[in-house]
């Protein structure tokens, strides 16, 4: 009356994990320091130059927008100001680099062999040809897929100050900054 569930239920389960894991790199990088040292690490990071001076950076992986990263960069460098004790930061130097990654992938058989099925077709006035994906038949010719990925970096170097704000567009007050931009941010 009573069957096994433990034998379909393992199957469920890894199937289950298996998605999850996947959702969870597919996201856009939440606000978070860099937790690795891999030329490619996403997230914030912020140095200290000289006394008020500090560079900030913020990384964002292929599924964060330029405009999420630049606010990123902009929310940390208020964060180190107020943590500073200063009120507000001048952008001295500002930058965002764009990363372009092109990914080439092939369909069908490597070149010694592997997975990929292979039958006989006829062709009018032709005869029997073949199917092969790994050598451009034209049965088979959409068996490339080229895939161009965009990933942001922004950089700056501010200089905090106390009291009044100075007169110069790219000065902000600090608690205003994280105001404004603090409902945007997403944390792991």
């Amino acid at each position: 009356m009573f069957r096994n569930t433990k034998s379909r239920l393992t199957p469920t389960l890894a199937s289950l994990l298996a998605l999850g894991a996947l959702g969870a790199c597919s996201t856009a990088t939440p606000y978070q320091p860099v937790t690795s040292q891999s030329p490619r690490a996403t997230g914030y990071d912020s140095q200290r130059l000289a006394e008020g001076v500090y560079r900030v950076s913020f990384a964002g992986n292929s599924l964060t927008s330029r405009q999420t990263v630049e606010n990123y960069l902009l929310y940390r460098a208020a964060e180190v100001t107020l943590e500073n004790g200063y009120e507000g930061f001048v952008l001295v130097e500002r930058d965002t680099e764009r990363e372009v990654t092109t990914r080439v992938d092939r369909f069908g058989p490597g070149r010694f062999g592997g997975w990929g099925p292979s039958w006989g077709y006829y062709r009018r006035g032709i005869g029997w040809s073949y199917w092969d994906p790994y050598y451009g038949d034209p049965f088979w010719h959409d068996n490339i897929d080229v895939t161009t990925v965009d990933s942001y970096e922004a950089f700056a170097e501010i200089a905090m100050y106390r009291g009044a704000r100075p007169a110069n567009a790219r000065a902000f007050n600090a608690r205003e900054v994280l105001e404004s931009l603090g409902p945007t941010i997403q944390r792991p």
